[in-house]
């Protein structure tokens, strides 16, 4: 694939704004305590609001459009159960009538744990996912605004011990308030115990490549303009991240690690040797792509992977439908190369995925190309959300219902730090609320 055409199929971005990784502090603080079921865990978050029937209830069009009583499953990667067998819109080709193959011959449902009914806390994006990264609520958060409470990268890099190369949040986009999520603004916590930030669709756009990929020495008596050009492109990068640029340090080592990793990168994108998923006619499939290779160069023992294109559910029910099929064919490309390209994490690895809100039961006003109604998140059943959890030592089944809730999205960090072998009774009191779902 060369690389004009994998940005077309990414819909990467020209935008004048890049987000390489955050260059953190590093170096073991003391040992992790415990006992780790897992060394790696990957933690995958359905952001912008995966509605429950659609999901896990999976109800495909029944209950949601009037006169489509057609139910099934669409995220069989994940999830059990037959597809669809009419209407089928979600897929690939005109109409998009030709579903995605699955990857994993294993549903990962039957691999680990499904837990139907978790409360969330929020039925807000930014809301939503600081209660995911901080495992308590987040009363008092604004949005633009760094979590108030640690974050789970924190907490392992703190009470864990893990270099900052050990933890990873991987994002499509730099849009809101993502890039805050890697570190709070605890007074005890912060920079010097987040983790690394990784925008790939932004930093491999034609703009990343020009500026950053291609790299030239300019000289200032007459190139002016581009020096300039590069400087607004880095100013914009690190506008939100709440800190000045000399706060920021790897080790020497770490340094040289993630340079060798972008110079990589580059390289790939620019001689079409990257490896993506079958489908990448999204952002999120790229972006699962390109988080592959996090794994595969750092090993990370936390990494975060944010999938975000299932938020055009509040225009476009169709597109919804396409983006959570996509969503599930990324995971499945995940959890098989975690499997089959990465030898240290094969069979080492445990992976949690959890949507940040659901969304509401009654529609909107808005159809869409099929004349279908839209979907928002206000409501009580934009609380209602699942957790799948597969790896080592985790249990298998099926844990509650509707009228018998299990879990909340707090509960993410102390599975995240249990897991990793992380002492709870090393958090000072009060921060997190949440307890592990290796627990229930």
């Amino acid at each position: 694939m060369i690389r004009r055409d994998f940005i077309k199929k990414t819909a990467l971005t020209t935008t004048a704004a890049m987000a390489m990784p955050y260059i953190l502090p590093s170096g073991r603080l003391f040992a992790a305590s415990g006992n780790r079921s897992a060394s790696h865990v990957v933690l995958v978050m359905f952001a912008g609001g995966v509605r429950h029937q659609e999901s896990v209830g999976r109800r495909y069009l029944e209950g949601s459009q009037a006169n489509e009583p057609y139910e099934g499953n669409i995220m069989y990667n994940m999830l059990s159960g037959g597809a669809p067998s009419m209407k089928i819109v979600y897929g690939t080709g005109e109409g998009g009538i030709n579903p995605i193959p699955s990857i994993l011959s294993t549903p990962l449902e039957q691999q680990g744990r499904l837990f139907t009914e978790v409360e969330a806390l929020s039925a807000g994006h930014f809301g939503g996912l600081n209660s995911i990264v901080q495992g308590s609520d987040f009363a008092g958060q604004g949005l633009k605004q760094r979590p108030i409470n640690p974050t789970v990268f924190e907490y392992l890099r703190r009470h864990g011990g893990y270099a900052a190369t050990d933890t990873w949040f991987v994002g499509n986009g730099i849009g809101g308030s993502l890039p805050l999520l890697n570190y709070s603004s605890h007074p005890e916590y912060g920079i010097k115990y987040g983790g690394n930030f990784f925008a790939p669709l932004i930093t491999f756009s034609e703009t990343g490549y020009e500026l950053l990929g291609n790299g030239k020495v300019y000289h200032p008596e007459n190139e002016l303009a581009p020096m300039y050009r590069l400087k607004a492109f880095l100013d914009n990068n690190f506008a939100n991240n709440g800190a000045m640029l000399d706060s920021l340090g790897n080790t020497e080592e770490e340094k040289q690690s993630i340079k060798e990793f972008m110079n990589l990168m580059y390289e790939k994108v620019q001689n079409g040797s990257l490896l993506l998923p079958p489908i990448t006619d999204n952002g999120d499939t790229a972006t699962i792509g390109f988080a592959c290779e996090v794994l595969n160069w750092f090993k990370p023992a936390f990494t975060v992977v944010n999938l975000s294109a299932v938020d055009q559910c509040h225009s476009d029910f169709t597109g919804y439908l396409k983006s959570l099929h996509r969503a599930d064919h990324g995971v499945g490309w995940l959890w098989n190369y975690i499997q089959t390209q990465i030898p240290e994490m094969a069979g080492n690895t445990t992976i949690i995925c959890i949507p940040e809100c659901g969304r509401n039961l009654s529609p909107n006003a808005i159809l869409d190309d099929n004349n279908w109604l839209a979907y928002d998140h206000s409501d009580a059943n934009a609380l209602r959300v699942f957790s799948l959890i597969a790896g080592p030592g985790v249990q298998t089944g099926v844990v509650g219902s509707e009228g018998n809730p299990v879990g909340s999205v707090r509960d993410v960090v102390p599975t995240v730090l249990e897991t990793l072998g992380v002492s709870a009774a090393s958090v000072p009191s009060g921060l997190i609320s949440g307890m592990s779902f290796l627990d229930y």
